[in-house]
């Protein structure tokens, strides 16, 4: 399932060029969840690591660390985000290098919704300068998610200083 320019806008609170997006997937390749505070059977926060493989505008691999709340019994979300950190090894339209994303992801017993962006000064390699926003949606239970990335690239050292 595909993020189309109204998700984007309802998510990002925003318009967005239906041009600008493109549609890529990612599977999760390991997930480590421990319950931080909270029983099963009510409220509680978990601890999530795991690694992504990347496929699309992005190629490669990710560790990503995410708190997660659970208001009510099994995985429901209760209609809130959770935030995480992933840091994506690969290439972004063949550019190589690496650079960290921030997600805002939302989940209940029927999928996953969420926007992430990349982090400020995060890039190495052929991807320093690199900034972007993006979604992710998928089904539980299914084998891999799609996600949608609009980015651009500013001409600037290591530093972050312009050039």
């Amino acid at each position: 399932m595909g993020c189309t320019v109204a998700d984007r806008s309802i998510l990002f609170g925003t318009e967005f060029e239906e041009t600008a997006l493109t549609t890529n997937t990612f599977v999760p390749t390991s997930w480590d969840e421990t319950i931080v505070s909270g029983g099963e059977d009510g409220p509680r926060v978990a601890h999530a690591h795991a690694t992504m493989r990347y496929s699309g505008v992005i190629e490669g691999e990710s560790v990503v660390d995410s708190l997660l709340l659970y208001i009510g019994p099994g995985y429901d979300g209760g209609g809130q985000t959770s935030p995480g950190l992933e840091r994506v090894e690969g290439s972004v339209a063949g550019r190589a290098g690496s650079f960290v994303i921030r997600h805002e992801v939302g989940f209940d017993p029927s999928g996953v919704a969420g926007t992430w962006t990349v982090v400020p000064g995060s890039g190495t390699g052929e991807l320093v300068g690199l900034t972007g926003q993006g979604t992710i949606r998928g089904a539980m239970g299914t084998d891999s998610m799609d996600y949608t990335f609009e980015y651009s690239f500013s001409e600037q050292d290591g530093s972050g200083a312009a050039r």
